[in-house]
């Protein structure tokens, strides 16, 4: 299979990358394209990157590959840890990212004192190696409240609506139609007709060394200010205020029978209800007897 890509890159007057959009994209039989794009200015430059399914298994090595592989996750080309991210952050570097476009660290408080003295309304976005999603791909039948708050990268499916205060990092996203209202960090992913309620949060693969992958599976509620660091099946909920770690013990209940387990040995068990006993602060998880529902006019989204 063959890539084909080809787009417009922000450079600092050094010459640095800044960032790269990718307006064409021939992935296999599958293809994007914005329309022509053409240098406006001695700041800008014309990439063009051709691969072979083989080059998403390579580590990031420049600025181009970093964008290129961000771009194929939130035009949902590829899936959440499915290619290789591996050097993503040492190729990027730190941007201001501003309503003007991005502007290199060196040369921001050049611009600014320009914009204080000139009146020409120059504001700053973030401070951050990743730009916001929708600065470059806007997905199709998706509400983002608060669109700084997803990163480029981020997979989110139709049905999607993120309020607020959602958050969703890179490589990480929805796998359907779904609520966010907490955080979905990266390398996680959430199934069709899941909720992630407010304040709620997940287990990312970015710090603490935890190389697991989180995943969340279909008709499951994660209760607001929840959280976990294990993976869901399909049906379950975790109760509001509880966050189970890989090592958090839990009493299991299932057909009359009990018994004492971490978390880590049932992650990814389907059709379970997690809560702590408010008499003794045991965590408990049982059959699940209700299965979370999304209402399907608030996710139509078009």
């Amino acid at each position: 299979m063959k890539i084909r890509s080809k787009g417009i890159a922000n450079k600092s007057s050094k010459g640095e990358l800044l960032d790269v959009y990718f307006s064409t994209i021939e992935f296999g039989e599958k293809k994007v394209d914005a329309g022509l794009i053409e240098i406006k200015n001695n700041f800008q430059q014309i990439i063009e990157v051709d691969w072979d399914e083989n080059d998403l298994e390579r580590p990031i090595e420049t600025v181009s590959d970093a964008y290129l592989k961000l771009h194929l996750l939130s035009n949902k080309f590829v899936l959440p840890n499915s290619i290789n991210l591996n050097g993503l952050f040492s190729s990027l570097t730190n941007v201001v990212w501003t309503n003007q476009g991005p502007i290199c660290v060196d040369e921001i408080n050049d611009k600014l004192h320009e914009s204080k003295i000139n009146k020409n309304n120059l504001y700053v976005r973030s401070l951050d190696k990743f730009p916001c999603l929708t600065d470059y791909i806007i997905p199709k039948n998706v509400r983002i409240a608060d669109a700084s708050r997803v990163r480029l990268g981020a997979y989110l499916s139709e049905g999607t609506t993120i309020m607020h205060e959602g958050f969703v990092n890179f490589n990480a996203g929805t796998l359907g139609p779904a609520m966010i209202e907490g955080r979905i960090s990266a390398g996680v992913t959430v199934g069709k007709n899941s909720d992630i309620g407010g304040g709620a949060s997940t287990m990312g693969t970015l710090s603490g060394g935890n190389d697991t992958k989180i995943s969340i599976g279909d008709n499951s509620l994660l209760g607001a200010n929840a959280g976990i660091g294990i993976s869901l099946g399909d049906n379950c909920t975790v109760e509001a205020g509880l966050y189970i770690t890989a090592g958090t013990k839990i009493t299991i209940f299932d057909d009359g029978e009990s018994k004492l387990v971490k978390a880590s040995e049932i992650s990814g068990i389907s059709g379970m209800l997690f809560l702590r006993d408010s008499s003794t602060g045991k965590v408990i998880a049982k059959p699940n007897k209700k299965i979370s529902d999304l209402n399907k006019e608030l996710h139509k989204n078009d």
